[in-house]
């Protein structure tokens, strides 16, 4: 496509992008369980006039636009405020989880540098951690060492298979709040026990569960210390735009002090131009994304966030319910809104064509295979519909299954 000699009319262009999303994804019908998260129309309404409100302002100029900056600020407080942040915490806004966790490794690295590690240096994370640290890694050039998962079926991260892979060159040790293919929240107490006693960097990514887990604890789920509160971590990353409710794209990354913050954002003044100062990877920042995430916090408060949190966890436990009695192993122990389960005898990718034929659009894992969900709010008042089409997507497998298993039979006379 070539840029168009002339323009043309809003009317019917508006048209066009319409028609070109018929074959999109119908999230707001309930029937998509990843990338999107539905918390329903009043929210979805703040979010788009809290964004237009500010979308032309840029986050990258704080003296020209103030109001982003405080906005920003106060963002960051709440955030500090449900992940028991300590008396000098701070952090800063970025454009998502990947963003986040690769400032919190470019952090990490330049902290080790300055305390004198000149070696190549080296994350350690579980197997189970987000592909965002090995992106980050490598355009780092930092090694990354990942380490199998606890036997037994838990599928947590092993703090002492974990311990035994560090070295003078690690940077940084990664624990999840939940990790992203199974939703299980590894063992951050005892990663955070090995950090201090080795002094080494840890993060905890919980760019998923960071604005969704301190309201399940709030309404009664028993979720471990993950947070702050444990001594050992001294960065975390959680996305607004995930459990958060705002718009796209917008996270947190956190730091346990100043002190270790300041060796977080570029500043520098070599060149022609007027000396920049930049806090996160980006330079121009959509103000949109700032506005937006100060806005639906402050619309939804404590108690909306616990009134949407309760959905979330009530949808998961009938949703692990119905496929345990349907012959599923539930994949660990998950305790917030990601679900993974596997049928013994159906090969889940399978499932999942047939599921999709049915309108649905969720996920997969690969290690072990199986189902995937992220549920939402609104998933609350599908999840009926969702175990009757299993059903039927189970069937068309085994149907399937055994036809095949007839056209390969052998013939006797």
């Amino acid at each position: 496509m070539q840029l168009p000699k002339t323009g043309r009319n809003w009317a019917e262009l508006k048209s066009e992008m319409t028609e070109r999303g018929a074959g999109d994804a119908k999230w707001r019908d309930g029937k998509t369980a990843v990338y999107v998260f539905n918390a329903g129309p009043e929210v979805e309404q703040v979010q788009k006039e809290a964004y237009t409100a500010f979308m032309s302002e840029n986050g990258l100029g704080p003296a020209a636009f103030p109001s982003l900056a405080q906005m920003e600020k106060e963002v960051v407080s709440m955030a500090l405020g449900l992940l028991h942040g300590p008396e000098g915490a701070t952090g800063a806004m970025t454009s998502g989880g990947t963003d986040s966790i690769t400032m919190a490794i470019k952090t990490a690295r330049d902290f080790a540098r300055s305390k004198g590690q000149a070696g190549p240096a080296n994350i350690v994370l579980p197997q189970s951690a987000h592909l965002a640290f090995d992106k980050a890694a490598h355009l780092m050039d930092v090694e990354v060492r990942r380490v199998p998962l606890k036997t037994g079926g838990s599928f947590e991260a092993d703090p002492s298979a974990m311990a035994a892979t560090l070295d003078e060159n690690t940077i940084m040790m990664v624990g999840s709040a939940p990790n992203f293919p199974h939703g299980i929240i590894d063992p951050i107490e005892a990663l955070s026990d090995v950090a201090v006693a080795r002094d080494v960097w840890l993060h905890v990514d919980a760019c998923v569960g960071g604005f969704l887990a301190p309201f399940a604890r709030m309404n009664g789920v028993p979720v471990p210390a993950f947070d702050f509160e444990l001594p050992g971590v001294r960065s975390m990353s959680a996305d607004l735009h995930k459990y958060g409710y705002a718009a796209k794209g917008a996270s947190t990354v956190l730091f346990r002090s100043e002190e270790l913050y300041a060796y977080m954002p570029f500043d520098l003044a070599g060149w022609s131009g007027a000396p920049m100062k930049t806090p996160t990877l980006a330079g121009t920042r959509p103000g949109g994304a700032i506005s937006a995430a100060w806005a639906v916090m402050n619309h939804l408060g404590v108690e909306g966030y616990r009134r949407l949190q309760g959905k979330v966890c009530a949808a998961r436990e009938q949703v692990e319910a119905g496929v345990r009695e349907r012959g599923f192993e539930v994949l660990g122990t998950p305790v917030l809104g990601l679900i993974a389960f596997r049928h013994p005898d159906l090969h889940p990718f399978a499932i999942y064509a047939e599921l999709y034929k049915r309108g649905w659009f969720t996920s997969v894992t690969k290690e072990p295979r199986s189902l995937h969900l992220m549920l939402s709010p609104k998933h609350a008042d599908m999840i009926d519909d969702y175990l009757r089409d299993l059903d039927a997507a189970c069937e068309a497998v085994r149907a399937a299954n055994g036809a095949q298993a007839e056209t390969v039979q052998p013939r006797y006379s």
